[in-house]
């Protein structure tokens, strides 16, 4: 489901993982059409890095 929204609407994929700021930079540069693909890219991109950080704490116990 997140991965879908970090395609298609890449700002929404950042406020669902808790990154506001980085979700507001997505969007000034997700509403300029040549910047669309870039936007896309980084959500999915940060969405990956928030999984793998939510594996890592799993794995460590719930710790940090």
């Amino acid at each position: 489901m997140r991965l879908l929204l970090a395609i298609l609407i890449p700002p929404l994929a950042f406020f669902t993982i808790g990154r506001p700021f980085q979700g507001l930079l997505c969007a000034i540069l997700w509403l300029t059409m040549i910047g669309w693909p870039i936007a896309a890219i980084w959500a999915v991109y940060s969405l990956t890095q928030y999984r793998n950080e939510e594996l890592r704490k799993e794995m460590r116990g719930g710790y940090r």
